[in-house]
């Protein structure tokens, strides 16, 4: 885990236990113990790509220190039904405690790393890699990447801090390519700051015009056909960074990745999956 992730994922993680149990967990207090240990696992229901041991034992660790967990798994495995992930001992009340918020986390986290291994794989061989992007789910957008990450793929920026993308709203607003890259490199000059600009163009003219302008360290090719996409690649001929971007799928990514871009960018990976089926379950 990238060390600035983790205080977003500590917060989240707090939000999650304050959520869930709030000022007490009335069914596990009511009928367990207080002193009761006990052992649980993280049963594999579905086959996929393993993702959120890390986060997993943060959460035990936050509701207990005292808790053992026994990684079987690591994040990144091939996992089929029938597979053990991980055994963990502890009170009782902790363990019933974290079930659902652990099973949240790893069962969306192993989803989206699933998915993104597809993808990954449809570009066997290829020197391009397949990118998120900010359509995560608001809160969870570190779990989200730290997924994609897990399942093969890349990272795109965070959030609107880490990278200037001046994408079509931005350029119409501004007055065009050339006035939207001036303001974005005087805008870093005067702050000192030190973070790539990209520029998403809408054809092939528009190419010509941002490298009159100059200073864009990467160009995003958005809604391109393919043919479309392999003429731009011929006209940037390696003079910065490459992404295509809108209506790419898994049935033509490949066809694209073939163009020789850099990047391909696919909001698929976070925001239409399906979390695989884990069950903690006593033992």
């Amino acid at each position: 885990m990238k060390q600035e992730y983790i205080p977003f994922v500590e917060e989240l993680i707090a939000l999650a236990i304050a959520e869930d149990i709030g000022d007490g967990d009335h069914s596990s207090l009511s009928s367990i113990p207080a002193d009761e240990r006990g052992r649980m696992k993280l049963l594999v229901k579905q086959d996929g790509i393993l993702a959120g041991i890390e986060v997993a034992k943060m959460v035990f660790q936050r509701l207990d220190p005292t808790v053992k967990v026994d990684v079987v798994l690591e994040d990144g495995a091939s996992i089929k039904v029938g597979d053990v992930a991980f055994y963990v001992e502890g009170k009782l009340i902790t363990l019933l405690q974290s079930e659902r918020i652990i099973l949240n986390i790893m069962q969306r986290m192993s989803g989206i790393a699933t998915q993104t291994n597809v993808y990954a794989r449809e570009l066997s061989g290829l020197k391009t890699k397949v990118l998120d992007t900010r359509k995560t789910t608001p809160g969870m957008r570190v779990l989200d990447k730290m997924a994609v990450k897990i399942g093969g793929g890349e990272n795109h920026r965070i959030g609107l801090f880490d990278m200037i993308i001046l994408k079509d709203n931005h350029i119409d607003f501004a007055g065009g390519i050339t006035k939207a890259l001036q303001g974005a490199k005087k805008y870093l000059a005067e702050r000192g700051k030190d973070i790539k600009i990209e520029v998403e163009v809408r054809s092939l003219a528009d190419i010509e015009e941002v490298f009159a302008a100059g200073g864009a360290d990467r160009i995003m090719l958005d809604n391109f056909s393919v043919e479309l996409t392999r003429q731009a690649i011929g006209l940037i001929a390696g003079r910065c960074e490459t992404e295509s971007s809108g209506g790419i799928t898994l049935a033509n990514l490949r066809e694209y990745g073939e163009c020789g871009v850099d990047f391909i960018s696919v909001g698929a990976l976070t925001h239409q999956i399906k979390s695989l089926d884990l069950s903690l379950k006593a033992v």
